[in-house]
């Protein structure tokens, strides 16, 4: 992947959404997961497709809603802490 770009199975596993890569690849793989990018929405249908700074992300996850922005990709899976800086939520309303 370019430096522009990241696997959306990598982001949320590093982004700690998932526990494990193999977690994040299938709930894609599902295509439980919406994708916006410049205004246009699609339902990510495999685990390789790539993300980019700025795409929102949204998906059930646990019973909740979850949307977000993405801000970063991360070099590794770190803290949670670390993780937090890679989106931003986005508001409901």
């Amino acid at each position: 992947m370019t430096d522009d770009a990241c696997r959306a199975d990598v982001w949320l596993w590093r982004a700690r959404f998932f526990k494990t890569r193999s977690m994040a690849a299938r709930f894609v793989d599902e295509g439980r997961v919406r994708l916006t990018r410049a205004g246009h929405e699609s339902r990510l249908d495999k685990c390789a497709r790539p993300v980019k700074v700025g795409d929102h992300l949204v998906f059930a996850l646990g019973g909740r809603l979850i949307a977000v922005t993405v801000q970063a990709f991360g070099e590794r899976r770190g803290s949670a802490t670390e993780a937090r800086t890679l989106y931003s939520a986005l508001d409901a309303g």
